[in-house]
């Protein structure tokens, strides 16, 4: 038993990097070829964007962890939407915390360094503005994301109820209702 589960584990960590490679491939090409069209105020709106998802889904990994399966076993013997998915993501919560705190995490935090990076090269090119921006706009998007997550973890340890059903509700992989 315990040599199936480290197998499945195996086959997860192996099927998570690929994943995640070839996420992160696909959104560092569109974000490069996207930002590198727009003009900066629309590059900084894109950047806040990719910044709060890398946060929200943080808040997601987390609310998944410490959320309490027996919260949702009423619900789905009522047949709410969304509940026996709860129940599912909670069981796999490591899985579930690794894909959304991780993979797509740590991917808008790399997708926002390239993109603040692409946002402070056309400043000095417009604007003649000094190459040093670049580390201002680093530390901003730094201090944006783990201010935004450190926010949210505490959001998510006294939500985790309210965000796995929500988030259930709207990925609901086989409830009828």
């Amino acid at each position: 038993m315990k040599e199936k589960s480290k197998k499945n584990n195996n086959t997860w960590v192996i099927g998570i990097a690929i994943t995640t490679f070839i996420l992160s491939l696909l959104f560092s090409y569109i974000s490069n070829t996207a930002i590198s069209k727009l003009n900066i105020i629309l590059g900084v709106i894109v950047l806040i964007l990719v910044i709060l998802v890398g946060v929200i889904f943080d808040l997601i990994g987390v609310a998944v962890t410490v959320a309490n399966e027996e919260d949702f076993h009423a619900q789905a013997s009522k047949k709410i939407k969304g509940a026996k998915t709860s129940i599912k993501m909670i069981r796999n919560s490591a899985k579930v915390s690794n894909f959304c705190a991780d993979v797509i995490g740590d991917i808008c935090g790399v997708l926002s360094g390239a993109i603040s990076a692409m946002i402070a090269l056309k400043l000095t090119e417009n604007y003649g503005m000094s190459s040093q921006i670049q580390f201002v706009f680093s530390a901003i998007v730094a201090s944006l994301t783990v201010g935004g997550k450190a926010i949210t973890k505490e959001i998510a340890k006294q939500n985790s109820t309210v965000i796995v059903g929500f988030v259930s509700k709207i990925v609901n992989f086989d409830d009828k209702k």
